[in-house]
């Protein structure tokens, strides 16, 4: 009986006695398919019969093994390899598809242009005028006007909501002044709404002409966001939107804010810090600042206009508390205002109260409809020398006024 015992293990060890590979998927395959072959089917308890496992049969047991995992492999290859040129196939022809629907913009930096405003002398706008009526000079010399767009033209245009701590108290008086504004746009205007407060700034919604949609971003959007204000790092944000846009249409930026940006702000207190006396007013220099060059650097090349809608709580003239320091922080935060538009050929409109916020937008509106888009090219528009270039515009009836930017940095 113990001799019977001793045979059968001895029988079962010689089943899986053959040297297998060291990959898992071997030992399975050898599990799996050793059962299938007489030789090394397991006797019962009852059986005393011994059944001799040959060199011979167990070498054949370990080619076929080997054999069974080199097929697995190679199928598992096959396979992985027909997906995977499926998959390129598939991302080639998803690219190829986005680049038809998508055409590739590309902008002409050697052009300049030009947001123009005219006026009568009772200061009417003047809104019927062709190219033919205008004439543009740079450093005097007169320059060809090489495109023209006019004032009923559509626009793009970004609404920069200000959802930072400073506007919390009045989000419902800002929702219903911006929704008024949206009532005076043309049916082709397209709009973005970003907003920027301490997470920094975001795209709330992509350009659209859809109106309801609008509306709907702008309501949700004023419901949230505290924290600081990152107001140059979102001016730079919404020109790299609009830089998106056709290079030729008509592109602005209606920005509402009290114009405090925290980071200019810290550096104009390390200013007021190490100014004492009488030099503490006009120790900062607003135009300096590197991230407001940067913005009209920007606004330049594209041709935008930047129209701030600037809030009571960012006044100098209304601080509680009459610090010298405070005050030109305060004064030089609203004269960076004041460079966005006028370098831009917007207009700065200050809120006195809140109740003029929906008056103030319905301006802003009627303006864009006022201004006319002139591109030219200037004498020598491979030179960046970082030189001022002067800009003038006459409009040949001589009873009007036209009005834009008074020039450009040529970097």
């Amino acid at each position: 009986m113990l001799g019977a015992q001793t045979s059968r293990l001895h029988h079962q060890n010689a089943c899986w006695k053959p040297a297998l590979p060291a990959h898992t998927f071997a030992s399975r395959s050898l599990r799996t398919r050793t059962s299938a072959f007489p030789a090394c089917e397991l006797q019962t308890p009852s059986d005393d019969r011994h059944t001799h496992t040959t060199p011979a049969i167990l070498k054949l047991v370990d080619q076929m093994v080997r054999f069974s995992v080199s097929v697995s492999i190679s199928t598992i290859a096959r396979r992985l390899s027909v997906v995977f040129i499926f998959v390129l196939a598939l991302t080639a022809f998803t690219i190829n598809a986005r680049a038809q629907d998508d055409p590739v913009v590309t902008t002409d930096t050697a052009l300049v242009q030009l947001s123009v405003g005219v006026v009568d002398k009772q200061g009417h706008s003047i809104t019927n005028l062709s190219a033919n009526d205008f004439a543009v000079f740079e450093d005097g010399v007169r320059r060809p006007i090489l495109h023209f767009e006019p004032a009923d033209a559509p626009f793009s245009l970004v609404m920069m909501l200000d959802t930072s701590g400073s506007t919390i108290t009045f989000r419902q008086q800002i929702s219903q002044a911006a929704l008024r504004f949206l009532d005076a746009l043309g049916p082709n205007d397209r709009v973005a709404i970003v907003d920027f407060n301490g997470k920094g700034p975001k795209l709330q919604l992509p350009f659209s002409t859809d109106r309801r949609r609008i509306a709907y971003t702008i309501g949700i959007t004023l419901q949230t966001g505290k924290g600081e204000t990152p107001l140059y790092e979102a001016l730079k944000y919404s020109l790299k939107e609009l830089a998106h846009e056709e290079p030729r249409r008509r592109k602005a930026i209606v920005v509402l804010t009290d114009g405090l940006d925290t980071e200019a702000r810290n550096g104009d207190r390390a200013i007021v810090s190490k100014a004492s006396g009488a030099d503490i007013s006009s120790a900062i220099k607003p135009e300096t600042n590197s991230q407001v060059v940067s913005v009209l650097n920007s606004a330049d090349r594209q041709g935008v206009t930047i129209f701030p809608l600037a809030l009571p709580s960012g006044d100098p003239k209304r601080l509680p508390l009459p610090d010298p320091g405070i005050t030109a922080m305060y004064a030089a935060a609203r004269t960076r205002l004041e460079l966005l538009a006028n370098r831009t050929g917007g207009r700065l409109h200050e809120i006195r109260r809140l109740d003029d916020l929906s008056k103030l937008y319905a301006q802003v509106a009627a303006d864009l409809r006022t201004i006319y888009t002139v591109v030219y090219q200037p004498a020598n528009p491979s030179s960046h020398d970082g030189k001022w270039r002067e800009i003038r515009v006459e409009v040949g009836r001589g009873d009007l006024v036209a009005s834009t930017k008074p020039g450009y940095f040529a970097r």
